[in-house]
């Protein structure tokens, strides 16, 4: 598949979920090179089977926060372990959309647990794009790095 047809699986997962879980209809992509922030929260969802990698979502810590207060209807003001838990589940949820629309193109595939990342570029990656996801409530960036195991 090309990466193209990739780009395509991650943002329509990105749409479907924001919309459902955030209510967010403004969702457009944007050029990763526009991705910057100071403070983020990054969380990396390994993916096994036919591809081998991972998928680090990057939320700026003001969109995580934006995020949390919606899906909590709570007022956030820090990212802690209660925010961490709720963006890792929509990191999830997005992973686990993704493989649905890829089993379509016969990949199958699973996804582990997600855990915060720790920065390790030392692995090589066939597949290795920045996609960057604009919203009414900040930016999310997916760093996906992928290997074609069959």
């Amino acid at each position: 598949m090309s990466n193209e047809g990739f780009y395509g699986s991650f943002l329509e997962a990105t749409r479907n979920v924001f919309q459902l879980m955030l209510d967010l209809s403004d969702i457009s992509d944007c050029p990763a090179e526009s991705f910057s922030c100071d403070e983020e929260l990054d969380i990396s969802i390994g993916v096994i089977g036919d591809l081998k990698g991972e998928v680090i979502y990057r939320f700026p810590h003001e969109t995580s926060l934006h995020m949390v207060n919606i899906m909590s209807g709570m007022e956030v003001d820090s990212v802690d372990e209660f925010v961490t838990s709720a963006i890792s589940e929509i990191a999830n949820i997005i992973s686990g959309n993704v493989l649905t629309i890829l089993a379509e193109k016969d990949y199958k595939c699973d996804i582990l647990p997600p855990v915060k990342y720790e920065a390790d570029d030392s692995k090589e990656y066939a597949m290795r794009e920045a996609y960057c996801i604009s919203t009414s409530v900040g930016n999310v960036c997916l760093d996906v790095r992928l290997n074609n195991v069959s």
